[in-house]
């Protein structure tokens, strides 16, 4: 599926990639044309691309952590899974958040988050009666 991009003034940076041919998500990298960014443990940050995108319609592009980051430094992205509507045509950004005990410090280029396209399907919402089930209202933690 082809999703049109446009690099933002200035940034030279690569467009989004698979690192592998099995890979689900599409590395985004950082572009911090001004400089580093360094996380505190606890502190998140708008980090941005440096890149806009065109979707495809009825796709939404779900931005994702690594997991490497995630497990080596404890940053994740703050809002997982971000979406990316298909209509939005501002610059993609991710938020970063260090969930570690250490800072971390981004730089430009750096692989940050990982975007999986996905399909979209709109409900159509309708006031009615549910349907009785086994489980009824039973919510968090009633299955076991």
């Amino acid at each position: 599926m082809r999703v049109v991009v446009e690099r933002v003034d200035g940034c030279d940076l690569p467009l989004p990639s698979y690192a592998t041919e099995g890979a689900a998500g599409a590395d985004l990298r950082a572009w911090l044309p001004d400089g580093p960014v360094t996380l505190a443990p606890g502190a998140r940050a708008l980090i941005p691309t440096g890149l806009r995108i065109m979707l495809p319609p009825d796709t939404e592009l779900q931005v994702r952590p690594r997991s490497g980051l995630a497990l080596r430094h404890g940053v994740t992205v703050a809002n997982a899974p971000g979406t990316i509507d298909a209509d939005y045509r501002g610059e993609l950004g991710v938020i970063l958040m260090n969930a570690g005990d250490a800072p971390f410090t981004v730089e430009s280029g750096d692989r940050i988050a990982q975007g999986v396209l996905a399909p979209v399907v709109r409900a159509a919402w309708a006031e009615g009666a549910l349907d009785a089930t086994a489980r009824g209202a039973g919510g968090f933690g009633s299955t076991g």
